[in-house]
């Protein structure tokens, strides 16, 4: 008798069916959560691509020009600022004393306390002082006996400000009476050798002693390219050149 190969019956088939579908949805479902689960750490791991302006480093600044001293720097501010160049205000000092001599004339700043005094038209206050800062000329001019009178003059304008006797007594007038009287040299003559030897615009001229007690004349001359000072020593008999000093600071 030959066997007969039995069909398996239908309702085995749809549990075989049921259990195959289940193992493919499964699989499908693990295969799509590990693609995803791939993808998210590939996000995380990988860097976000950097912008042209988030990676490109800052250029570095420039290096600065080597910085000036303050010194240096006041310099470089004040001096443009004046108009009358020293002769000019030398000029019109002596002119406020009849038969003075300048002794010393500087370049500096109008001080506040200068500007708060000034009022009406006085014999010590004919014009109105520069605004504070301004650039001014104080000179000193000497009468004969030694008296000192004290001029400030508006470096822009050339104008007297200010004209006061100087606080002395007797030893002081007699020192400068002195000095003028072994003076032969006059200013010009010792801006002129001072100059000779430093090129720049004049900022201070006065005559003085030095420890050998000559009598000299000390010219600051500052340069207009470093904006240094030099400060030159002339002898006030002779015209000879006794020191020269460069300040770079």
């Amino acid at each position: 008798m030959s066997s007969v190969r039995r069909l398996p019956p239908l309702r085995s088939m749809a549990v075989l069916c049921a259990l195959g579908s289940s193992v493919l949805l499964m699989t499908g479902c693990t295969n799509a959560d590990t693609t995803r689960s791939s993808v998210a750490e590939a996000a995380q791991t990988t860097s976000p691509t950097s912008t042209a302006s988030d990676s490109a480093s800052p250029s570095p600044s420039p290096s600065p020009s080597a910085s000036l001293t303050e010194d240096q720097a006041e310099r470089k501010a004040l001096v443009p600022m004046a108009k009358v160049t020293w002769d000019k205000a030398a000029d019109t000092a002596v002119k406020e004393v009849p038969e003075g001599k300048l002794v010393d004339l500087e370049l500096k700043r109008t001080s506040a306390e200068a500007t708060a005094s000034t009022g009406s038209p006085s014999p010590s206050m004919p014009n109105p002082a520069p605004s504070q800062g301004a650039p001014e000329w104080e000179a000193k001019v000497a009468a004969a006996d030694g008296t000192v009178h004290r001029i400030d003059i508006d470096a822009v304008s050339g104008k007297v400000f200010r004209t006061q006797a100087e606080d002395q007594d007797a030893d002081d007038k007699q020192q400068v009476a002195d000095w003028l009287d072994k003076a032969t040299q006059t200013p010009q003559q010792a801006v002129k050798a001072a100059t000779d030897r430093a090129k720049g615009t004049v900022t201070h001229v006065e005559l003085d002693e030095n420890d050998d007690r000559k009598v000299m004349w000390s010219v600051d001359v500052v340069s207009t390219d470093t904006w240094d000072k030099t400060t030159v020593g002339v002898d006030a008999t002779n015209g000879e050149v006794l020191s020269e000093d460069v300040d770079g600071d």
